[in-house]
């Protein structure tokens, strides 16, 4: 039997000469109070309100890059693929907030419109803050990243059907739900993916670290099976087949069966050795390789691993 152990400068201008008089005025005045000469009052004007059609017109040119950027975003059915659509999602309503706000509304949806800009800088400003926990593991798929954005998205999308209702405009561009935040588990023991385990060999799984996990084995290229082992658990998996197997697992919290995926604090290792599981027959016996892995460090271990890259682990 063998063991494999994982132990940031002015002037005034002259007087008039004596006798010289000085009117100064606007043809056509009627007098009654001091008037100015020609010309404007000192500052920039502000912009001339848009029509509703114009200003209808300015939301539709954006409405499609916005939506469709929040849509990537939910869609995303990997790690690396979430990491780079919070992304453009927050270079996507940033961008149109900032050019949204320098539009002049119908005055009859200014504060509609004023609200629809702060909303969506808002939820630029929280995808900032959330690219920082995707690239950290802390958030590792789409739907944990939108329950970690509920209350911004949520205020988006009142924001959006409020300035829609007031007239039509294209502005609701939130298509998709926040869930609530859960901490969902499978039982120890219960297989995510399962081959035949007919052999006659075994492997004990020891995690005993702070998160569940879910240990694959995989033979040529081929997945053979997935098993769930809960953290500070242990569980054997009986019969499995000869064969030489790389080994892998993934800890985390909350477990999304359908994504068959973690949804926070995500991590993916393999060993770098590979187990090989033998039986030998002889006149007299039959020998067989049992295996044990820990998934926590331990003293004395003699099995090193090392990250894997989220796209490269077996789902």
């Amino acid at each position: 039997m063998s063991a494999l152990t994982l132990g940031a400068c002015s002037s005034s201008l002259p007087s008039p000469t004596e006798g010289e008089s000085k009117v100064s005025g606007v043809a056509g005045g009627n007098g009654g109070g001091p008037v100015s000469g020609g010309g404007t009052e000192a500052g920039t004007p502000s912009p001339s309100a848009l029509t509703a059609e114009q200003y209808k017109s300015a939301l539709e040119s954006r409405h499609k890059a916005m939506a469709g950027a929040i849509g990537a975003l939910a869609g995303a059915r990997s790690v690396k693929a979430l990491d780079q659509r919070v992304a453009s999602a927050e270079e996507a309503l940033s961008g149109a907030a900032e050019a949204l706000a320098a539009l002049a509304p119908p005055d009859a949806v200014r504060a509609q419109h004023d609200a629809y800009v702060t909303s969506l800088r808002d939820f630029a400003s929280g995808l900032g803050s959330t690219a920082g926990k995707v690239g950290a593991r802390n958030l590792c798929t789409s739907s944990a990243v939108l329950t970690d954005l509920d209350d911004k998205l949520a205020a988006l999308d009142k924001a959006g059907e409020a300035l829609q209702s007031a007239g039509g405009y294209p502005a609701d561009i939130v298509e998709v739900k926040a869930g609530k935040k859960e901490s969902r588990r499978l039982s120890n023991g219960s297989f995510v993916r399962r081959s035949t385990l007919n052999g006659r060999s075994s492997l004990e799984v020891d995690n005993g670290g702070t998160r569940d996990a879910v240990v694959t084995l995989v033979k040529g290229g081929s997945k053979t099976f997935s098993v769930y082992v809960r953290k500070k658990s242990k569980f054997k998996v009986k019969g499995v087949r000869d064969g030489t197997y790389k080994i892998y697992f993934t800890h985390g919290v909350d477990w999304d069966g359908k994504r068959k995926a973690f949804t926070r604090e995500c991590s993916f290792e393999k060993f770098e050795k590979s187990a090989k599981f033998k039986t030998t027959f002889t006149a007299t016996q039959i020998r067989w390789h049992d295996w044990r892995i820990t998934l926590h460090a331990l003293a004395g271990g003699n099995a090193r691993t090392a990250p894997v890259d989220p796209d490269d682990f077996p789902s």
